[in-house]
This record gives C-alpha cells, structure tokens and sequence, in this order.
C-alpha cells in the first residue's frame, strides 16, 4: 500500500509543478486572456477592408477558443491534482474546501464537455469555424493582381 501511495505522492508533485509551470508561461490563462488586439491595430481607424475584419473576427474567434482552452486545461490539471491527493490520503480524510474545489472543477469540466457534445450535436461540424468568415465577402484587394 505504501508503495501507491509514495507513487502517487510523487505523480501529484509533478502534476502541482505542471501546473505552476503552466500558469507562469505564456499560456497561463491570465496572460492569455490578456492578449487583446483591437480592430483598429489592423487597418487604422478606417474599416474600409473587409480583409482586416474578417481577419479581426477570426483573431477574436481564435482567442476565445485559447482562452477557454487555457482555462480548461489548467481545471483539469488541478482536478487531477486534487483527485491524487485524495486517493493518498483517503477520501474521508480531505478538508471540506478541497472537496467542494474538486466538485466545483468537475461540474465545470462536465458542463463544458456537454456544450461540446451539443454543439457538435446540432451543427454536425466537428473542427469547423463557430462563426462565418467575412473576410471571403466582397472583392479582395488582391483581385487585382491577377496570377503570377
């Protein structure tokens, strides 16, 4: 039994170091979160290129999905983390706020794989774009170029 457990204790080490690693780099979810472009960096104050809106849509598409992917992901390293300790340590033997954390994490991650399976559900598409591009409506500036 001391075995697992020393097993255990380790794997949960090098979970709680992912997750420190994880929430220290770039990818952490409020480093991000807060990685914003605006719609004028791309075309100035002008909105006269369907272009750069369709390429502000899909960046805002695009960070959306990262955030909530970085967000997520750092959930279900710290729900692993904490189901771990609980299994070193006995179920019965877990503080009431690492229990209620643990469910607060599980009810959020099942939420979200539910969400996942309805909207895979209803548009059929799995991997395509949520949103339309719009940078596809219109003449391009590029039309005019003529091939090469």
């Amino acid at each position: 039994m001391r075995r697992g457990v020393g097993a255990l204790e380790q794997f949960q080490k090098r979970v709680n170091a992912l997750l420190a690693d994880f929430e220290g780099s770039p990818a952490g979810r409020s480093k991000v979160a807060a990685q914003r472009v605006s719609r004028a960096s791309l075309s100035g104050q002008n909105a006269c290129f369907a272009e750069a809106d369709g390429l502000y849509t899909q960046y805002n598409r695009v960070h959306e999905s990262l955030v909530a992917l970085s967000k997520s992901l750092g959930d279900q390293i710290e729900y692993l983390s904490l189901g771990v300790h609980a299994a070193a340590v006995g179920f019965d033997n877990v503080d009431d706020d690492t229990r209620r954390r643990f469910h607060t994490i599980q009810t959020r991650l099942d939420a979200e794989r539910e969400a996942a399976h309805a909207e895979h559900a209803q548009t059929g598409k799995a991997g395509k774009p949520e949103q339309p591009r719009t940078d596809t409506n219109g003449p391009s500036a590029y039309d005019d170029l003529g091939d090469s």
